[in-house]
């Protein structure tokens, strides 16, 4: 007779969203969002290359697994506008999380299956998102459409 070793999830924070769909964010990576730049201001074109540069990374450590970008938010402070046009602030921190959860399809056979995102996000502290406490569009991010299962 064979049995299977039944693992305890070792995840870094559970993650509830609206859906009711519990999540494992298995690994999170964060970065201060103007840590790189060393002159000039943030500005449109400097937040969009950031936010590109996120995307790459985030499918050059997770190939295979889908990215979904929460587009963050975005504050324009009345500031001395420069060459780049108006001054434009991301939240200070860039996140790139990897989460896991049961698998979509019910056909699968939930020992051997589950579903997959990397999802990059920014907020305004370094704090783990855990439980619903977490950015509003992390929580409503639809699991069911940007997931994708895959065998373990």
């Amino acid at each position: 007779m064979h049995q299977r070793l039944k693992v305890p999830t070792m995840a870094l924070s559970r993650v509830l969203l609206t859906s009711g769909r519990s999540v494992d964010l298995i690994e999170l990576r964060l970065s201060a969002t103007y840590g790189d730049v060393l002159e000039g201001y943030p500005c449109k074109l400097l937040n969009d290359l950031a936010i590109t540069g996120s995307l790459r990374s985030a499918e050059h450590v997770h190939p295979g697994v889908p990215v979904h970008l929460i587009p963050p938010p975005r504050e324009y402070p009345d500031q001395f506008a420069g060459g780049f046009g108006p001054v434009e602030v991301l939240p200070r921190v860039t996140c790139v999380g990897s989460f896991r959860s049961e698998a979509l399809d019910p056909g699968h056979d939930r020992a051997l299956y589950r579903s997959r995102l990397t999802v990059v996000w920014f907020q305004p502290t370094p704090r783990i998102p855990s439980g619903c406490d977490a950015e509003a569009a992390l929580l409503d991010m639809d699991w069911e459409q940007l997931a994708t299962d895959e065998e373990l």
